[in-house]
């Protein structure tokens, strides 16, 4: 057969068979997404493989998530009452920081998961900014959002009687990773037709056109695919070693290169859940502390540059207690980049394969969510448009990885603490460009949805509008007075959201009272 003929056969093969390489939440997400999608439980729907190896274990990062995780457990069929249970899942009402700005007691902003009132409608922000400094004005997420307090008081996002997946305040999880990777294992093997193969790969086979054609296993000869997924984890078997795809590097920008992650339980079986991610600053890095039902994950991330293990040991038993000394502590590298080409000929890497950052806004896994939304909803009928698919994807995925980085960055550029970990981080060559633009914009205004062009866009403006006024940074109205003449509007807005307050803080159930009554009880699904 000439080249020519042999182009026109492959471009014709229908992608009936997709491969996941590598287990834990990214391959079984991507695995599931596909599935559901795709009808793999039926006689005609897409055949979805998982081949996982018995004798890699799993880095097991990544406990927090966004609220783009209902809508994932929705698709995929669960129940957020057998999640909650199973998964030792608690709520999220996004994240506190403390002792980012100046690092002294005190110092504490919220970055919440509820927009802020009058959002998109009016500059709410540029009235909170002419109020500062008068009395019995409090934070801008305090002000404009009423997430803070319940975060503040321990409550919870909703009531025993709000309906699965809906909410009071808008709300994401904590979840045990290790714990979740089994039960989406479970449900997609026995409720969704994924074919589990527990093998060790031990070859990659390539076809005429550079393809994968199968990957060879010690017990179960060669598996062949039309689309092979890449979940791997930091080794990326087959896009970084099979292919060679090169790893792009941010360590210029974000400094942290390792983390110290420790369990630590409660105190009581009673003891109060935190609903939000409390990141702690320190002097080379910071703290992550969530709250799950049964434990508390704790985790120091670091910059090896200013920090000896030692130290960074000292500091995390310094913040954890003296029950650290029976507690077994991981380090784990971080390797902050990402790969140059997600989707390379019939091979896409999803999740620690195609790159990783700090946990700082609990990126990780809505990066899975993203990248196995856009396979499933995306994937090409035949290996002849496969190009087309893959060219989006990965443009899609580079701008995404881009805007996180970005995001992160700014916690550090605002900062005014003084150690020389936020000093450097400070510095004018480690800021990248498109943030570095965004900023000099937002000198003269707050952040709106129309810097962000994007159909692809992670974090929303008014993520943008948290951090820069948490971190007290301040846009310079003087030029638009007029922007200040819908004061009533703006009265309104904050009058609201007093009430919402006050609402909220005597209905709710704190986080634990909710969780124990979803064991006994659960969810309506109405």
């Amino acid at each position: 057969m000439n080249e020519s003929a042999e182009n026109k056969k492959n471009n014709e093969t229908l992608v009936k068979t997709v491969v996941v390489v590598g287990g834990g939440i990214a391959g079984w997400l991507t695995a599931g997404r596909l599935a559901a999608k795709h009808k793999a439980n039926t006689e005609k729907g897409l055949k979805v493989i998982l081949v996982e190896s018995p004798t890699i274990p799993a880095i097991g990062v990544g406990e927090g998530t966004w609220p783009t995780m209902r809508s994932t457990l929705i698709a995929l069929g669960i129940s957020e009452t057998d999640f909650i249970r199973e998964c030792d899942a608690s709520f999220k009402q996004g994240a506190k920081f403390a002792k980012w700005v100046d690092g002294n007691e005190g110092d504490f902003y919220y970055h919440p998961l509820v927009l802020p009132q009058g959002y998109g409608q009016a500059e709410v922000a540029a009235h909170w900014l002419a109020r500062q400094g008068q009395e019995g004005v409090g934070s801008f997420s305090h002000e404009v959002c009423f997430q803070e307090a319940i975060c503040e008081q321990g409550l919870a996002p909703k009531t025993i009687r709000t309906a699965e997946f809906s909410d009071v305040a808008n709300y994401a999880y904590h979840l045990d990773s290790g714990k979740f990777a089994v039960f989406l294992q479970k449900h997609c093997t026995n409720k969704l037709g994924v074919t589990h193969i527990l093998d060790d790969v031990t070859a990659i086979n390539t076809a005429e056109n550079n393809d994968i054609a199968s990957v060879s296993t010690n017990n179960n000869k060669d598996i062949c695919g039309d689309l092979f997924v890449d979940c791997t984890g930091f080794s990326s078997l087959l896009l970084g070693k099979h292919y060679q795809v090169p790893f792009k590097s941010c360590s210029d920008v974000l400094f942290i290169d390792t983390a110290l992650a420790v369990q630590v339980p409660y105190d009581n079986e009673d003891s109060p859940i935190a609903s939000h991610t409390i990141s702690t600053g320190q002097e080379a890095g910071w703290i992550w502390d969530i709250g799950l039902q049964h434990r508390r994950g704790v985790g120091y991330v670091y910059s090896s540059k200013y920090s000896t293990e030692e130290q960074a040991r000292a500091v995390l038993a310094d913040y954890v207690g003296d029950n650290i000394s029976s507690l077994p502590i991981r380090k784990i590298p971080i390797v902050s980049g990402y790969r140059e080409t997600f989707w390379k000929n019939n091979c896409v890497a999803v999740g620690l394969s195609a790159g990783f950052l700090e946990p700082l806004e609990a990126s990780a896994l809505v990066m899975v969510e993203l990248a196995a939304q856009m396979i499933s909803e995306q994937l090409p009928q035949s290996r002849g448009i496969m190009n087309v698919v893959a060219k989006r994807f990965n443009e899609t995925t580079h701008y995404r990885w881009q805007r996180i980085i970005d995001f992160l960055k700014l916690h550090y550029v605002l900062s005014k603490r003084n150690e020389p970990f936020w000093v450097d981080n400070r510095a004018k060559e480690t800021i990248p460009e498109s943030l570095q633009d965004l900023m000099d914009l937002w000198e003269y205004r707050s952040p709106a949805d129309c810097d962000f062009t994007s159909n692809n866009e992670v974090f929303p403006a008014a993520s943008y509008q948290y951090v820069l006024y948490g971190m007290g940074f301040k846009s310079d109205y003087s030029h638009a007075p007029y922007i200040l003449d819908d004061i009533d509007f703006a009265d309104y807005q904050f009058s609201k959201n007093k009430k919402l307050i006050d609402t909220a803080v005597s209905t709710l159930p704190t986080n634990r009272e909710l969780l124990n009554k979803i064991k006994t009880f659960g969810f309506s699904t109405i």
